[in-house]
């Protein structure tokens, strides 16, 4: 059995169609056939784990280089989920790009039931970057709740809540709350969060007994949703290197 991948690797197969050089499928047959050289070494397991960035590749001994870092934004609309194939038949947020996806990797998730800013890039280092905890990336949502969102529950919120989650306890907190709009059927509320836990905001508001009716994010760092309708996608790859 093998043992868990180091942060930032990926298989060799998936590597090579991540820059470019070929299909998944393809880069395994490549691979197999022993025309692959990586670091100047003849690798011929398709698993093999590797940085796709850290690694000079040569295909029947001809070096390649990687393809160009792309970025793109990508406004997610409702129903439709964030993985490449979906099992139970699901439209995914591939199906919708086309082929503006091929190669790219979501940068990070929006559950099915939520909209806005999407990330995807080519890029594993920029996505884990993003994404790790330790980076404290800003994430910006619109959020809608159910019932009157008082100051001191969003008070609340920012200190942080202790939840029940798969693993255990577990201390969930957002990094501001701004309520915009409240009455006693219904609260409007801009959060921040600076990690990306599974659900965490309808999480935390379901603590403090409001049920969250729409969920939208509109900001990820230094990218913003701006205009994009849903569906809509921008190219990004110039603010790639800023980050």
């Amino acid at each position: 059995m093998r043992g868990p991948r180091r942060p930032g690797t990926v298989p060799l197969d998936r590597a090579l169609s991540k820059l470019g050089f070929a299909s998944r499928a393809e880069a395994q047959t490549l691979i197999r056939e022993g025309r692959v050289t990586v670091d100047g070494r003849q690798v011929v397991d398709p698993a093999r784990a590797v940085v796709p960035e850290r690694i000079r590749i040569k295909i029947d001994d001809q070096a390649r280089a990687r393809a160009a870092i792309r970025l793109i934004a990508f406004h997610k609309p409702r129903e439709v989920v964030t993985t490449r194939r979906d099992p139970e038949g699901r439209k995914t947020a591939f199906d919708v790009l086309g082929h503006a996806g091929d190669g790219l990797i979501a940068v990070g998730r929006l559950d099915m039931a939520s909209t806005g800013l999407l990330l995807l890039t080519n890029d594993t280092q920029l996505a884990n970057r993003l994404t790790d905890p330790a980076s404290r990336i800003t994430r910006t949502y619109l959020v809608t709740v159910r019932g009157r969102l008082e100051p001191d529950s969003a008070s609340q919120l920012e200190a942080g809540i202790d939840v029940r989650g798969a693993r255990g306890q577990e201390r969930l907190s957002a990094a501001r709350v701004t309520i915009r709009k409240t009455s006693g059927r219904e609260s409007h509320a801009t959060v921040e969060l600076t990690e990306g836990r599974n659900r965490e905001i309808r999480r935390l508001f379901e603590a403090i007994g409001h049920e969250v009716t729409r969920l939208h994010r509109i900001a990820f760092g230094p990218y913003e949703l701006g205009d994009l309708h849903p569906g809509e996608w921008r190219d990004d790859s110039k603010k790639a290197f800023t980050t």
